[in-house]
């Protein structure tokens, strides 16, 4: 009987942790979860997430637990998790909601996880955000689902009844385009740029380049068109960056998850198709670093040689740094090593010598080119700057070096 008293005593703290934070309604359907919101006269909030999404876990396990979240969810919503792929070790509760899963993403157009999307007590959708964030911001986020001058889809049908000011319409592709709307987003832009009676302005040319979402574009055929004229305002050569981002993005990137891929190949046939881009700088820079990625050394190494002897003396000390410590543990060729030396050698100087980690490349590198006591030096530089918790693996690359061992791996 005592066992039996402790039990009860428990069920109280028990009930109060499982609701610690925001409340997710559990054995309701979706009708009768809108039922609930409609009664509560509560906006209805639904998750919509996946089991293999890593921003979906991270909003599930460290921010909706937490008590501020729960203080304003609580208090304004019905809350609801729904999710949208299958799983063998679904629940029973999960599978029973997985006809309502595939009816919301296509009648919501669900495309990215997580995705929340927010409807009113009376279950009209008002509001969307996509994509994860700390407890104040994912709150600002929400709190604009409450008021009607903020609702991303109560300013739609404002816009479609042609009640909304140009400067209004632009700023809603803004809100589209975090709202992951892509459609709208397009038709925003549109709208907005016919209102504009010069396109030639910084302002609508930095506009226009942000709406360029495909070579069908508006935006794609003015700018190849006013290639001088845009250059102009905005820069030499940026309408070839852009148009490039764009070509490469429709033509190169969707076939580069191909294990039989041939980049080369791809790039020849995307220049004969547009001859009048100037696509080297890009196609260059790409061929480096999707060489990196697929660890193709061989190939790897002209390319970066190539890219940074025609376009280097523009680069930063990061991607300087990067490229550097890329060869320098990829690579054996000497004529290379020093190429990336002299590329460290910079990064260093640009950084003043205070960055530990670039120092660090320039260290090793001097090391692998026989200068040990110059690399010493520059190692011991890198050391003194970092933290305590870093300073191991500092100090283990300094002792290699004072002992004549190699600070890399052969590959």
């Amino acid at each position: 009987m005592k066992k039996l008293v402790m039990l009860f005593l428990l069920i109280p703290f028990i009930g109060s942790a499982q609701d610690k934070g925001t409340h997710f309604e559990h054995g309701l359907t979706w009708v009768q979860v809108k039922e609930k919101a409609k009664k509560e006269n509560k906006y209805l909030l639904v998750d919509c997430f996946t089991t293999w999404c890593g921003p979906c876990k991270y909003m599930s396990n460290t921010i909706f637990p937490q008590d501020k979240m729960g203080d304003f969810f609580n208090k304004n919503f019905v809350n609801v998790k729904v999710q949208f792929d299958k799983t063998t070790g679904d629940s029973e509760e999960v599978k029973g909601w997985y006809k309502d899963a595939d009816s919301i993403g296509k009648a919501y157009g669900i495309k990215a996880y997580p995705t929340f999307l927010i409807f009113s007590p009376n279950g009209d959708l008002v509001h969307r955000i996509v994509g994860g964030g700390d407890v104040d911001g994912f709150i600002a986020k929400a709190e604009k689902a409450l008021h009607p001058e903020t609702q991303y889809y109560t300013l739609l049908k404002k816009f479609e009844a042609g009640s909304m000011s140009p400067q209004a319409i632009k700023e809603l592709v803004a809100v589209a385009e975090a709202a992951y709307d892509p459609d709208n987003s397009a038709k925003l832009s549109a709208a907005y740029l016919k209102t504009q009676t010069n396109l030639y302005t910084k302002e609508n040319l930095d506009f226009l380049s942000r709406s360029i979402k495909d070579s069908k574009s508006e935006g794609f055929e003015l700018m190849l068109k006013n290639r001088k004229k845009i250059d102009a305002i905005l820069g030499k050569d940026k309408v070839d960056k852009i148009l490039s981002d764009v070509v490469l993005k429709e033509n190169i990137y969707p076939l580069l998850r191909s294990a039989t891929v041939n980049l080369d190949s791809l790039i020849a046939v995307v220049k004969a198709k547009y001859p009048s881009i100037e696509l080297n700088r890009s196609t260059s820079l790409l061929q480096v670093q999707f060489y990196e990625k697929t660890q193709k050394w061989i190939k790897y190494q002209p390319a970066v040689l190539s890219y940074m002897e025609k376009y280097g003396k523009d680069a930063d000390g990061p991607t300087l740094n990067s490229f550097a410590w890329t060869v320098f543990e990829n690579c054996e060729d000497a004529d290379c090593i020093a190429a990336a030396l002299s590329w460290s050698k910079r990064s260093v100087e640009k950084t003043q010598h205070k960055d530990a980690a670039i120092l660090d490349t320039y260290a090793n590198l001097l090391y692998k080119m026989g200068k040990k006591e110059e690399a010493i030096v520059i190692e011991q530089q890198g050391l003194d700057l970092v933290s305590a918790e870093e300073k191991g693996n500092y100090q283990k690359t300094l002792d290699k070096m004072k002992k004549g061992e190699k600070t890399w791996v052969n590959k």
